[in-house]
């Protein structure tokens, strides 16, 4: 339990930062320097102002120096790190399983928020996650039936012969590839016929970064219940808030993303 809390603890750390990744990356800002001060008054935050969670309440959501509000993004972007890394530890412990949960929760959780912000999903995030995911594989080896069946048939049908020490990376690959690619000719295909583009090539890389983590399995669940989510609350949004349908532009990675969230810890233990 104790390894659980302090998980916890440093969930809330690492949430503070992807608030800081949140707000610049979309804008390319560094995420190095200036240190972090408010946005509207610009005044730099002294540390004690910067403890998640704790200086957000004792402020009253506000700028100690102008007033100004802060976005209440903030402590919901650290307690929910928070508790995922504590959830991922409690449950399997200080493991390499718990670190790669850790990381694929915390990179989803800073693309669902940006994503719903600023309709922009960073590459830092999805490529680095894409990345991550593939070096994760050699060390926590893929149960994925999905990719595993599509593997069987590349190394039938080509004669190949993948080595049990790279089986794993090469089930992430398939991961990361194949739902990444029918979701881009989807995007392709409705662009072509709508004549307008209807899905930005960050949601593609994002459904490739679950796959990379995950395998094929959890990325077309992502894909299938993400999608779902996204037309019917979308729509249902629409109508309440009278916006234009034709004009309005979906945070679909926020749904990818929280999609992702639910696929990743129902296959945590693959």
């Amino acid at each position: 339990m104790m390894e659980a809390i302090l998980a916890l603890l440093f969930g809330l750390i690492i949430g503070s930062f992807l608030n800081v990744c949140i707000y610049r990356w979309p804008r390319d800002l560094s995420v190095v320097r200036p240190r972090s001060h408010c946005t509207s008054c610009e005044k730099t935050i002294a540390w004690y102002d910067n403890v998640p969670l704790v200086s957000y309440f004792a402020l009253g959501g506000r700028c100690r120096h102008c007033g100004a509000r802060i976005s209440w993004r903030y402590p919901v972007v650290e307690l929910a790190t928070g508790l995922l890394f504590f959830y991922f530890v409690s449950s399997d412990g200080v493991t390499v399983l718990a670190l790669k949960m850790c990381v694929f929760s915390a990179l989803l959780v800073g693309l669902i928020f940006a994503d719903l912000e600023e309709r922009i999903l960073p590459d830092e995030m999805t490529k680095g996650g894409i990345v991550l995911g593939l070096i994760f594989a050699w060390f926590v080896p893929l149960q994925d039936i999905g990719s595993q069946a599509i593997l069987g048939i590349m190394q039938w049908w080509f004669g190949l012969h993948v080595p049990a020490k790279f089986e794993s990376p090469v089930q992430a690959a398939i991961g990361a590839g194949v739902p990444a690619f029918f979701l881009w000719l989807g995007g392709f295909l409705y662009e072509k016929v709508r004549h307008r583009e209807g899905l930005g090539f960050g949601d593609v890389k994002l459904i490739a970064m679950v796959g990379a983590f995950l395998g094929l399995q959890a990325s077309l669940t992502t894909l299938l219940f993400g999608s779902l989510a996204g037309a019917v609350i979308g729509f249902s949004y629409i109508k309440l808030t009278h916006k234009d349908a034709s004009s309005y532009e979906l945070p679909f990675g926020t749904f990818l993303g929280i999609a992702g969230l639910f696929a990743g810890i129902m296959a945590k233990g693959m």
